[in-house]
């Protein structure tokens, strides 16, 4: 086993459009070694409105997370194709933050060289949340149908793809804003350091999250701006566009916010390192030179994705069908209870952020009373049983009435309940996912002898891979059995356990001592 080292944790990563979903806090790491801080040190309070724009794209991220896959299916494209789409978060992930860092790095305008680039993406998620909010409108006037959406409820193609293109576009955006944001927070941390930047950033997107899920759950948006609806828009469509509009508002005021008090050090183009444009490629070549430990660090940390994305996929849909009975293309009846359980899982999400922000702070307790293996581990098994719940809760709605799942209409109060119950005690092995494997990946560079960037960006790939095969396979898995969400479920709980398993036996050993968190972890 590996010898006894010390661990520091690192922060946490999130799920950005599961790139994110997946490319969180980790860049803090890539992007330090480059950053360089500015000529005159930055106050506390100028830092923490430097990173504001974090709360805003987090704010549009959580509406993304928690509505879209639902609402792409009332356009017509199916449960078992609606995972499909989400393909688009792991190539951003993969290609445009490293790509658009790498750019960050090196560039030389004299408004500084993260701030075009947060400036230009948050324009574009602008643009990407009109395309998505207003899709079946522009389906409603290139010919989908010339019905009232109250009695047309087929399939409405020409709005589906512009809302495909709105999301890609959007993923692509969140990814391009990330990067940037993250290393400006690192190039004016200054005196107070990284950890510090780290720790004002995940505080930004949780509060972020909490505000979007809270947008996510209302459904009064068409109530308080009844313009919303149109001919091709009805209730649950006024309230996506409504929430959407709200986030382009409170993005464009974060990004001023940002904007105003970043104030950047332009780079010289005498300062540009030609060794910049390796960093991409780097990546793959230390996979020939891995420090002892990490491939049994890669295995399970994809094993350990593999179980989380189906939920994350399909987190509010399951509420919508499962526990609310309801079908985006069924009766007036059925679509009814359907948005009300997108709604409920979107409140779901809300608790669950409010229960990772509080688990982050006991994270590093944890990992020096029980070592990070054990508290890894045991986060799998936590998965393990709260994924077979969700079998255990589908079994219980169906109690009440003879048939499938799609044809009942009501929902009993403790099954609503429990549901939420579950929303909210994920946010705990969701904490540690986002913040414990990433540290000890760190610290395994260093006893390695190799960059920390480096091995995260190695990390990043066992995560994408495992995007990859969910949003191809997690549809039509689903599709194959006929049982809504409950088999892509099922075998999430399945390998949850495995992981957990060959996580007490294969991830390496570390002392308790000197293991330190900068706080929340991330919430992507």
């Amino acid at each position: 086993m590996a010898e006894e080292r010390d661990l520091e944790l690192v922060g946490g990563a999130g799920v950005e459009g599961f790139s994110g979903v997946v490319a969180g806090d980790r860049d803090m790491e890539i992007v330090a070694a480059a950053a360089r801080p500015p000529a005159e040190p930055v106050s506390l309070i100028r830092l923490i409105f430097a990173c504001t724009v974090a709360c805003g794209v987090q704010y549009g991220w959580a509406l993304q997370l928690s509505l879209l896959t639902p609402y792409v299916q009332t356009l017509g494209l199916s449960h078992a194709l609606s995972s499909i789409m989400w393909l688009c978060g792991p190539v951003a992930g993969f290609v445009v933050q490293p790509c658009v860092g790498l750019w960050s790095d090196r560039c030389c305008s004299r408004f500084g060289r993260r701030r075009p680039f947060i400036f230009v993406g948050c324009l574009f998620i602008c643009l990407a949340v009109t395309v998505v909010g207003f899709s079946s409108d522009i389906g409603y006037a290139l010919g989908d149908t010339k019905q009232h959406c109250s009695i047309y409820h087929g399939p409405r193609w020409h709005a589906a793809i512009i809302y495909i293109l709105g999301f890609w576009l959007l993923d692509l955006s969140n990814n391009a804003v990330q990067g940037p944001a993250r290393a400006l927070m690192a190039d004016l941390s200054s005196h107070h350091g990284c950890n510090v930047a780290n720790a004002i950033f995940c505080s930004w997107m949780a509060f972020g999250n909490i505000l979007g899920y809270s947008s996510g759950s209302s459904g009064n948006w068409h109530k308080w701006f009844p313009f919303l609806m149109t001919n091709a828009c009805c209730e649950a469509c006024a309230n996506l566009k409504g929430a959407f509009l709200v986030a382009m508002v409170f993005i464009l005021f974060c990004l001023s916010v940002t904007m105003v008090f970043a104030k950047e050090v332009p780079l010289t183009k005498s300062k540009k390192k030609d060794e910049e444009s390796e960093k991409f490629m780097d990546i793959f070549k230390t996979f020939k030179n891995l420090p002892p430990g990490m491939p049994s660090v890669l295995l399970v940390t994809s094993l350990t994705w593999l179980s989380w994305f189906p939920f994350i996929l399909y987190d509010t849909d399951w509420m919508g069908r499962e526990v609310y009975h309801g079908n985006p293309s069924g009766t007036p009846a059925q679509i009814d209870a359907y948005d009300r359980g997108v709604r409920e899982g979107a409140f779901g999400l809300l608790l669950n952020s409010i229960v990772q922000g509080i688990t982050s702070f006991f994270i590093e307790p944890m990992c020096r009373r029980l070592t990070p293996r054990v508290v890894w581990s045991m986060s799998n098994f936590i998965m393990f049983a709260g994924m077979a719940a969700t079998s255990i809760i589908s079994a219980w709605s169906l109690k009440s009435f003879h048939g499938s799942i799609q044809q009942a209409i009501t929902v009993d109060g403790s099954l609503r309940a429990a549901a939420l119950v579950l929303f909210a005690a994920l946010g705990v092995p969701q904490a540690i996912l986002f913040s414990v494997p990433f540290a000890v990946t760190a610290q395994l560079a260093v006893n390695g002898g190799g960059g920390q960037g480096l091995s995260i960006g190695v990390l990043n790939i066992s995560i994408v891979l495992p995007q990859v095969i969910i949003a191809l396979s997690a549809g039509p898995w689903d599709a194959l059995f006929g049982k809504g969400n409950l088999p892509a479920f099922a075998l999430a709980s399945g390998i949850a356990f495995v992981c957990g398993i060959v996580g007490l036996f294969m991830l390496p050993r570390f002392s308790r001592n000197n293991f330190k968190t900068s706080g929340l972890s991330g919430f992507h």
